[in-house]
């Protein structure tokens, strides 16, 4: 039975997509059965894992507004273990359209409890928001990663979250925890850094990961090719970083 992870972060530009694929990428790498759900309309998973939207037939769209079931939303990915449920752009109308759905809240659930028994771990790469989407994944998963970037703001809207969490505890999901708080575009040289993982490491006490992710050029690129970090520039630091991060889940979910 699949693990199943949300990653999110209602603040934009936190490395969350770029956690979803590359960590999704280097589980799969070590010989876990990965299924990535795209849930952001913009479907950046979708493409960082080198499929083609305009080639979509069925997707999380179609799959939550009940067109298509999970199983015929899934299309494998040219990386061995890696299968994805991918994203369109009518995603960013599905809020509307389930709103008066009974039991919105759970459609996703609902979808993939088909096959779940199929895969070690589900991620799911949420929109940057915390509409009824992203209240559909955190339903449906049993914890939430956090990507935190290493800047200024970076706790900005996280109360806002956590109350989200604790909301969809008390409502739909008392199990649903965190899996963990990983920090992203991380600069060692800089200052400011060293006062946000202070900062972020009392806010989440216990909860952060122990691999940080740097701020590299390739990892950056390669979603432009279609491409994981860990297939495109094994040897780059981000690429080591993300093996890092999935062998801690793995450890941590042995």
């Amino acid at each position: 039975m699949a693990k199943v992870i949300s990653i999110t972060n209602q603040k934009g530009g936190v490395g969350k997509t770029t956690t979803a694929v590359n960590l999704a990428a280097s589980l799969s790498h070590k010989g876990k059965k990965v299924l990535l759900i795209d849930i952001d309309p913009q479907g950046n998973s979708t493409s960082g894992v080198g499929i083609d939207k305009r080639d979509i037939k069925n997707s999380s769209y179609t799959m939550l507004i009940g067109e298509s079931k999970a199983s015929e939303s899934i299309v494998k990915t040219e990386f061995e273990n890696l299968s994805l449920i991918p994203s369109q752009i009518d995603l960013a109308a599905a809020e509307i359209e389930i709103s008066n759905i009974d039991k919105r809240e759970s459609l996703l659930k609902n979808a993939i409890a088909e096959v779940r028994v199929d895969y070690d771990y589900i991620l799911i790469d949420c929109p940057p928001s915390l509409g009824l989407i992203t209240t559909n994944a955190l339903t449906a998963s049993d914890t939430i990663l956090i990507p935190i970037q290493c800047e200024y703001y970076a706790l900005e809207g996280l109360s806002l979250l956590m109350n989200t969490v604790r909301r969809i505890k008390r409502a739909y999901n008392e199990r649903l925890d965190i899996e963990g708080v990983l920090l992203t575009m991380f600069d060692g040289r800089l200052n400011l850094t060293q006062q946000v993982v202070n900062e972020v490491k009392k806010f989440f006490p216990k909860k952060v990961f122990a691999t940080v992710i740097p701020r590299t050029v390739r990892l950056s690129e390669a979603p432009s090719f279609g491409t994981p970090i860990i297939y495109f520039d094994k040897h780059n630091k981000g690429a080591k970083a993300y093996e890092s991060l999935a062998d801690e889940i793995i450890k941590k979910n042995r």
